[in-house]
């Protein structure tokens, strides 16, 4: 983010920094629980590790999760199923012993090898000794319960179902997530220069966009007749046998789009870059890009049914010490530009984004 955003250490409190965090890490339902007791000489590698850390603390006082894994061992006893072939040609029978294949009840599961991996990383990026210190005995605890410290495939993770009643795991998997998905910076010496908002600027760019998805995933509830979808593609309508190679297209990708029912619909695309930039006679401006993109969102879906027909157009830009909200109504559609103040009070953030779907109502 530009320097007029992001333009001094202290410019967001980090009490916001790690209310985005929670939400981005679909921590909201377990907040009141993980205050970090941050201050603003903290860094945010060190609130992610802190989270982590206080995660994974508290899930090995409630006993962590375990789950069968298939084994092959070679035994005295019959355990689950015979390798017969692998016990005749290795003559394990003259030795009393049985190859088996068979299923364990281990703690070295998926998402506890993704957790344990998760602490070495952040281990290794925090500036707090405290904090480094407290992850690796983490990580060696969860060594010693035999889980692995190798980094689990997306295939087993996906196998890897949480229940409705692990909702713990589900916390302490979203942050371990968390930390491999910001790709956390390493300190250089060049960045010394540098105020740690700007040297983590990829890092906060994720997180604010991942904390406003969180957002409306927790406040928007389907019992209301709310849906809340991410990152999905949208296709241009092409005329049949008169358009040339789709392919050439830009992709169309809002970053989220809040439906309810069949009576109304939120497109929104998060902005980490200033709302404004100089115009004709050096005069403020919306963003002209930035303006067409969230346009074609819009109408490009016209004659796809009542909700794309009314959508609405939600361009959304953290800022510092300033606001914007303005509202134009362009062929049929309501566009609403509009920024989140990262320097007030986590509960005036909240009230903001909290503003964009109820407004209306």
């Amino acid at each position: 983010m530009s320097d007029q955003v992001w333009r001094s250490k202290t410019g967001v409190p980090i009490r916001n920094l790690w209310l985005l965090l929670v939400y981005a890490s679909d921590l909201a339902e377990f907040g009141s629980q993980c205050d970090a007791g941050t201050d603003d000489d903290i860094e945010l590698a060190d609130i992610l590790g802190r989270l982590l850390a206080r995660l994974v603390e508290r899930r090995l006082r409630t006993n962590l999760s375990r789950g069968y894994q298939r084994r092959e061992a070679v035994i005295p006893r019959v355990r689950g199923r015979v390798d017969w072939l692998q016990t005749l040609s290795r003559q394990h029978l003259q030795r009393g012993r049985l190859a088996c294949r068979f299923e364990e009840l281990s703690f070295d599961t998926p998402r506890n090898r993704l957790v344990r991996c998760a602490l070495i990383a952040i281990a290794g990026r925090v500036r707090d000794r405290a904090v480094a210190t407290e992850c690796r005995r983490l990580c060696d605890d969860l060594g010693r319960l035999g889980i692995a410290a190798s980094l689990p495939t997306r295939q087993e993770m996906s196998a890897d179902t949480i229940g409705s009643h692990q909702s713990e795991d589900r916390f302490m998997i979203s942050a371990a997530k968390l930390v491999f998905e910001m790709l956390l910076p390493n300190e250089a010496s060049d960045d010394m220069k540098l105020s740690r908002l700007k040297r983590d600027e990829i890092t906060l760019r994720k997180i604010f966009e991942k904390a406003v998805t969180g957002f409306y995933r927790h406040h928007l509830r389907a019992a209301d007749g709310w849906s809340v979808r991410e990152q999905n593609y949208q296709s241009w309508q092409l005329e049949p046998g008169r358009s040339g190679d789709v392919a050439l297209l830009p992709g169309m990708k809002p970053d989220i789009i809040l439906d309810r029912r069949q009576d109304r619909r939120i497109v929104i695309d998060t902005k980490f870059t200033s709302i404004l930039a100089k115009g004709i006679a050096d005069k403020d401006r919306l963003k002209s890009a930035n303006i067409y993109q969230i346009y074609a969102y819009l109408h490009s879906q016209r004659g796809r049914g009542p909700l794309c027909d009314r959508a609405e157009g939600v361009l959304l830009y953290p800022a510092l010490d300033h606001d914007v909200d303005e509202t134009f109504t362009i062929q049929g559609h309501d566009i609403r530009f509009v920024t989140v103040d990262l320097a007030l009070k986590p509960s005036d953030i909240l009230d903001r984004l909290h503003s964009i779907a109820w407004d209306r109502d």
